[in-house]
């Protein structure tokens, strides 16, 4: 069986449409499209629902209210 082709964790675009960028979470693969990185990156607490694992993630404005 074969490697399902790429596609945005976010949206599903698939890397036939739109360039995706590689990232490994607990050890596994994922792609996001260029589009859906600030999400990543600023909001990622809306990825929980589709990244497994993922629900403590924070936003950068969520996360300037927690202390360590």
């Amino acid at each position: 069986m074969s490697d399902p082709q790429p596609a945005c964790l976010y949206c599903g675009s698939k890397s036939s449409k739109v360039p995706l960028i590689a990232l490994i979470f607990q050890d596994k693969p994922y792609w996001i499209c260029s589009q859906h990185l600030p999400i990543l990156i600023h909001k990622p607490q809306e990825l929980a629902k589709k990244l497994p694992g993922a629900e403590w993630l924070v936003g950068v404005d969520e996360s300037s209210e927690h202390t360590d």
